[in-house]
């Protein structure tokens, strides 16, 4: 590793300079024009509205380093003060902006649309903010100046902040409600940046982003077949670390990790409408190739410690570009919650190809969903992470467009995908149209849902398979395509508990917003042994006899597991421990800044024990034949509890060691 330049920015020096200690820059997109593997470049508190571009790559021995000197104390912002504004009725007050500042990129005249986007294409790119709240965009003026809360917003008061925007000739002309206040003397932006810090060619990679403040910027819409922008992010390289950054307030996305920009491929659906929509992401798969998605290009990334919240797709998104990546230690909050957006791309991490994934210790609440793996969750473990309160609240209507909630949605994923060590507390814990699942040592409070659904579509008539890819064991090279079976799940070592009521009895496990928690959605499974059994046919195989089988369902393993307050068990479990008359406590708070788990399920679990479960206990997912182990190919030993706490020989369900205590600081 070699010793590079140490490159300084200050947004309040005197004027600008050369880099140097005495004379720094004032934009850190001067350092990014320059820094070569190996430099450093430190950035003073301050506000930064600019675009950062960086043009040079590190190496993994020397990266490049863009670091705040003081944490969170460097903001780097998508937005513009803008002042003047002038009374116009009631509480709306106007503003006009010469389209000249935006330059090729004006984000109140382009619309948030594309691929799987869902809602009416009625809200721009571009926001207004008051003293940091994005303000919720109209369609009339008429309902500007109304200023009534939005049925479907997460937060009704916040809702009633309304903005709406025309163009008169080369000006856009904005309207803002701002419930009494005088804009003239409290701090109000707008986005007017596409992005933040993010390269605008690809392979520009082994760059660390440190202690940052990134916010406000008019992102896109950011579908799996397009290029995915982000107010950060690595645009299709290798080896970033983001890092104790505050990440918020991103009209689309807040960390991107996908995608190469491709414009055969972009946006192909929205534009050309010929092929399917999974036609569409099944080309881009295998296009990627050609872009040079390998194992030794791209991804490897780690985002850690970083605080990302209000962003109103998704807070961190990638199609591709996020293999073997690690996303840990990060709190993700309140994503999606305007409802102002809405399609099949919102999480508080979406990612499409999540191979060999980790995503471990992380605090993901009030989102519309927390984590969503979509296609090709091949290798990714989900572990050790506390989810709540991604769900809509009591009474908020359902937005067009929007999508359902639940904590972990694996979608059409042949697996090895592995969920364990959380703590999954929303309605809906797992959401699972995919097969390949191990779920292990989980509290749930919720359901699962989407149990044999959610995957083919019927058309003209007849079953349109959804066909999905998946590849040779830790890499991206493609193995081959299959429709999900169905099945191929390991159900060990968990804690079920109906925490909330059943008011919907019409609801099945096939339904996205199931409601009774337990594993009896798994009865309509066979065992190992009924399965295995239909081969056995003859001493030769015969294609044709076989034929029903191998587009049958595949089998399932559910043992060990721990049932309360009339949580159902699936009928192949042997072992396991029902108490349905115990005063089960289960209640989260906060504490001082901390998350307190309040429980006597520990007390409950007394006297039931099950043996320690290891990679080979789970064996291998069916389609791609690749075990439940770690990315580099060792046996996983599940002897490592939430917290990190050491199981003994035998072991109690849930994601708590024997002989936890009853009030556990969880966050």
């Amino acid at each position: 590793m070699k010793t590079g330049t140490v490159y300084y920015v200050n947004a309040g020096a005197s004027r600008d300079g050369n880099g140097s200690k005495e004379m720094p820059f004032r934009r850190i997109n001067e350092a990014a024009k320059i820094a070569m593997p190996g430099d450093e470049i430190l950035v003073a508190p301050g506000i930064y509205r600019e675009y950062v571009n960086p043009v040079n790559a590190g190496t993994e021995e020397n990266r490049i380093v863009y670091r705040s000197e003081e944490p969170l104390g460097a903001v780097i912002t998508g937005a513009e003060v803008l002042t003047g504004w002038t009374h116009y009725q009631d509480n709306v007050w106007t503003a006009r902006v010469d389209n000249g500042v935006f330059g090729s990129y004006n984000p109140y005249t382009t619309y948030v649309c594309g691929d799987w986007y869902f809602a009416p294409t009625v809200r721009h790119t571009g926001a207004v903010f008051m003293n940091d709240l994005m303000m919720y965009e109209t369609v009339t003026l008429e309902e500007c100046i109304r200023g009534e809360a939005d049925p479907c917003a997460w937060n009704k008061k916040e809702s009633t902040f309304k903005w709406y925007t025309e163009q008169d000739g080369d000006v856009t002309v904005l309207y803002a409600n701002f419930q009494g206040a005088d804009p003239n003397s409290e701090k109000i932006e707008i986005s007017v940046r596409r992005n933040c810090f993010m390269p605008d060619k690809t392979g520009v990679g082994y760059i660390t982003v440190s202690g940052f403040d990134i916010q406000k910027a008019a992102t896109t819409w950011a579908p799996p077949a397009a290029y995915q922008d982000g107010m950060i992010g690595p645009h299709w390289s290798k080896g970033w670390i983001i890092e104790d950054c505050e990440i918020s307030n991103s009209k689309c996305c807040g960390i991107s990790l996908g995608k190469y920009r491709d414009p055969e491929n972009d946006m192909y659906f929205y534009t050309k409408h010929v092929k399917s929509p999974t036609q569409m992401e099944r080309d881009a798969v295998c296009r990627g190739q050609y872009h040079g998605w390998l194992k030794e290009n791209v991804g490897s990334h780690i985002i850690r410690r970083c605080n990302v919240h209000h962003c109103e797709q998704t807070g961190i998104v990638g199609r591709m570009g996020g293999v073997f990546s690690t996303i840990e230690d990060c709190h993700i909050h309140h994503i999606c919650n305007s409802q102002q957006l809405g399609g099949a791309e919102t999480a508080g991490i979406k990612l499409h190809a999540a191979i060999d994934v980790t995503i471990r210790r992380n605090h993901i609440h009030d989102c519309i969903m927390g984590v969503w793996c979509d296609w090709q969750a091949q290798g990714a473990r989900i572990t050790q992470n506390l989810m709540y309160h991604n769900q809509k609240p009591e009474g908020t209507e359902h937005a067009k467009g929007a999508m359902f909630n639940t904590d972990v949605f694996i979608e059409v994923g042949h697996g090895p995908t592995l969920i364990d060590n959380n703590l999954l507390l929303s309605r809906v814990s797992v959401t699972i149209p995919s097969q390949g699942i191990a779920c292990v040592h989980n509290l749930m409070l919720g359901s699962f849902s989407l149990i044999n659904s959610g995957v083919d579509s019927v058309v003209n008539g007849q079953r349109e398979p959804r066909y999905t890819p998946y590849h040779i064991r830790h890499r991206t090279e493609v193995a081959g395509f299959m429709t999900i079976l169905h099945g191929d799940d390991r159900i060990y070592n968990n804690i079920f508990v109906q925490q909330y009521p059943v008011t919907d009895d019409s609801k099945k496990p096939t339904d996205a917003d199931y409601q009774v928690a337990g594993t009896a959605p798994f009865d309509i499974f066979p065992t190992y042994e009924e399965w295995i059994g239909n081969f056995m046919i003859g001493e030769e195989p015969n294609m044709g006899a076989l034929a029903q089988y191998h587009f049958g369902h595949l089998p399932v393993w559910v043992e060990g597991n721990a049932y309360f307050k009339g949580a159902s068990v699936c009928k192949h479990e042997k072992h396991h421990l029902i108490d349905n008359d115990s005063d089960v406590q289960v209640e989260l708070s906060e504490k001082d800044g901390k998350c307190i788990l309040k429980t006597n399920l520990c007390s409950l679990l007394s006297g039931f024990a099950d043996g320690i479960i290891t990679s080979d206990t789970l064996g291998c997912a069916f389609e791609p034949e690749e075990r439940f182990e770690n990315p580099d190919g060792t046996s996983i030993t599940f002897d490592s509890d939430y917290a990190g706490n050491h199981r003994g020989l035998s072991t109690v369900p849930g994601p708590f060691a024997e002989g936890t205590a009853d009030e556990i600081q969880v966050w």
